[in-house]
C-alpha cells in the first residue's frame, strides 16, 4: 500500500467510525478498565543503541555531536563518523540470545501486566516488520520481528501488549551529522538518516527549550503524513492496547494529525472490541482523550484524571550501557505505592543487551518486586485512591526528571489505596511503631474500622484508636525493609 492509498483508508475509517478526528469526539473516550486495574507495566528500550553501549540511548544523536564525549569516543572506538556511522552498528546487533518466551516469563513473574516494546526509537530504525521502513529488525541485523514475537508470546502467556513509537523525533535527530563530513550527508542513507533537518533552533544547545515549546518550528507535510502513515500501519499490524508517544508530538504541526491519529486507533479498537489507550507527555492531547505521561517523575497529589509514570530501573540509560548504575527494589516498589495511592500507574523499563538477555540488575530488580506483589498485590491491583493519597513528611517533586535519589521514607510515612470495602495502608518503611494520625478517632475520614490484618502474616493484630492515632502492635519480625501493607475492613 503506498502512503496516498494509506492516507485514504485512514479518512475512510474515520468517517464510518465512532470517532471523529476533533478533540469534542475524541474526548469521549474512556481509559480502559484493565489498564485501571492492572497498574504496572514494562517498558523496553531495545535497539541498535544497546551494540555502542556508551552514554546512552542517544547514542545516535551524541555520536554527530561535537560537544559531547560520545563524538570522541566514537572516533577512538570505531573510526571517523563518515568511515563508521550509526547504521554500521546494524550488522552487529545480532540479538542471538533473544528469547521472546523468556521475556515474558519474567515479566509475568514480576507481577507486570502489560507489555511496551519500544517499536522504534528515535534512531529510526523499526524493530518491527514494516513495508514503509527497509531499515527494521525483521530485514537487517537480527533478522527477526520482535514486536510479532512478543505479541505471540503476550498473548500465549497472557499479558497485554503495547507499543512505543519514537518515530517523530527522528525528523531532527541525527541532524548534527550535518554540521560536518559523515555519512548522514550521503543521500544513499537518507531514508535511514531521515531528513535530519537542521537549523539553529534544533542544535544541541537550543534542542531543549525548541522541542518543548508548541509554538517553535515544525515538521514537513510530507514527513507528517509518513509518521501518520507508518503508525497506523503498526496499529493495524500489532494491535496495541496502548500506544506511547516521546514528547515532540505536542508541536503545533503535529495537532492535526494527532487527531486523525487518535479517532483512527479508537475506531480500529472499536472494531476489534477492545479498550485502548494513547499515553503522551507535555499538552500534545487535552484532558480525557488520552492517558497523560510523567516521565521519570510523579505527580504530589492525586489526579482527578488518570496517569502513568515511566521511569527505568537503569540510572544512566533507557538502553543498555556497560557502566549504567541501577534503582534498588525497594525504590522500585516505594515509587509504585506511591504512584498508584494518587491515581496512576507505573511503567518501569528494561535495557536488554545487544544479545537480547535482560540484566542481572534489571532482573533482579524485577523479581524481588514480583516476590513482594504476591504478598501485597491485593492492596495495589484493581484498586483506587482514597481520600488523600498518604501520610508523613516524604513526598514527590513533581513534575518530569525528578525520581533519581531514592526517597527517605520513615516509618511514619504511609499510604492509602482502597477496594471493595477495604482500606489498604502501605507502611513506607517497615517498623513495628505503626501509629497513623490520619486514622485516629474523630478524624474527618472516620470509618468504623472492624479487623485489620497484614498481608502476608497469619498474626492476629491488636490495634487501639485514640484521639491521636491508630496504633497496631506487632509482635512477629520484619523480614526487611520493604513496604508492608495492612489490609482494614471498613465497617
Amino acid at each position: 500500500m503506498t502512503v496516498k492509498e494509506y492516507l485514504d483508508l485512514i479518512d475512510e475509517v474515520n468517517e464510518k467510525g465512532k470517532y471523529k478526528a476533533d478533540w469534542a469526539s475524541l474526548s469521549h473516550h474512556k481509559v480502559p478498565y484493565w489498564y485501571r486495574h492492572d497498574k504496572i507495566g514494562v517498558f523496553i528500550h531495545w535497539g541498535i543503541y544497546s551494540v555502542p553501549a556508551f552514554g546512552s540511548e542517544w547514542y545516535s544523536r551524541s555520536m554527530y555531536d561535537k560537544r559531547v564525549r560520545e563524538f570522541e569516543h566514537h572516533r577512538k572506538t570505531y573510526g571517523e563518523q563518515k568511515d563508521f556511522g550509526y547504521k554500521d552498528f546494524i550488522p552487529m546487533f545480532r540479538a542471538e540470545k533473544f528469547s521472546a518466551a523468556e521475556w515474558v516469563s519474567l515479566f509475568k513473574k514480576a507481577g507486570i501486566k502489560y507489555v511496551m516494546p519500544v517499536a522504534e526509537h528515535h534512531d529510526g530504525f523499526a524493530m518491527y516488520e514494516t513495508e514503509f521502513n527497509r531499515w527494521n529488525a525483521k530485514e537487517m541485523g537480527p533478522k527477526r520481528d520482535v514486536v510479532g514475537e512478543l505479541k505471540a508470546e503476550c498473548e500465549r502467556q497472557g499479558l497485554t501488549l503495547c507499543a512505543s513509537t519514537h518515530r517523530a523525533e527522528h525528523y531532527f535527530f541525527m541532524n548534527l551529522g550535518r554540521t560536518f563530513d559523515s555519512d548522514v550527508n550521503d543521500e544513499r542513507y537518507r531514508d535511514f538518516y531521515g531528513p535530519a533537518f537542521y537549523c539553529e533552533e534544533l542544535n544541541s544547545e537550543n534542542l531543549g527549550r525548541t522541542t518543548e515549546d508548541t509554538y517553535t518550528v515544525g515538521a514537513s507535510k510530507e514527513w507528517l503524513e509518513d509518521w501518520l502513515v507508518r503508525t497506523c500501519e503498526l496499529i493495524d499490524k500489532y494491535r496495541p492496547s496502548v500506544l506511547y508517544f516521546d514528547w515532540w508530538i505536542h508541536n503545533h504541526s503535529f495537532k492535526p494529525y494527532l487527531k486523525k491519529l487518535a479517532a483512527y486507533y479508537y475506531n480500529r479498537a472499536d472494531e476489534w472490541g477492545r479498550e485502548v489507550t494513547i499515553n503522551y507527555k507535555h499538552e500534545a492531547f487535552p484532558p480525557t482523550v488520552a492517558t497523560f505521561d510523567v516521565e521519570r517523575g510523579a505527580l504530589s497529589g492525586i489526579s482527578p484524571l488518570y496517569w502513568q509514570t515511566d521511569t527505568a530501573i537503569g540510572k544512566g540509560s533507557w538502553g543498555y550501557r556497560r557502566d549504567n548504575e541501577y534503582k534498588s527494589a525497594r525504590q522500585v516498589i516505594c515509587d509504585l505505592v506511591d504512584i498508584v495511592s494518587k491515581n496512576g500507574n507505573l511503567l518501569i523499563n528494561v535495557g536488554p543487551k545487544p544479545d537480547g538477555t535482560i540484566t542481572d540488575e534489571e532482573t533482579e530488580v524485577l523479581l524481588t518486586m514480583g516476590e513482594w506483589l504476591r504478598v501485597n498485590g491485593e492492596g495495589i491491583y484493581g484498586t483506587t485512591f482514597w481520600k488523600q493519597f498518604g501520610e508523613g513528611k516524604i513526598n514527590a517533586e513533581e513534575g518530569f526528571f525528578k525520581d533519581g535519589d531514592e526517597k527517605a521514607f520513615t516509618d511514619g510515612d504511609f499510604r492509602f489505596t482502597y477496594k471493595n470495602g477495604y482500606l489498604y495502608v502501605f507502611q513506607m518503611r517497615p517498623s513495628k511503631k505503626i501509629r497513623i494520625k490520619t486514622l485516629r478517632k474523630h478524624n474527618p475520614h472516620d470509618y468504623l474500622i472492624e479487623n485489620i490484618e497484614l498481608l502476608g502474616s497469619d498474626e492476629k493484630l491488636d490495634f487501639e484508636r485514640t484521639e491521636e492515632y491508630l496504633e497496631i502492635r506487632l509482635k512477629g519480625d520484619l523480614k526487611n525493609d520493604l513496604p508492608i501493607c495492612f489490609k482494614m475492613e471498613i465497617g
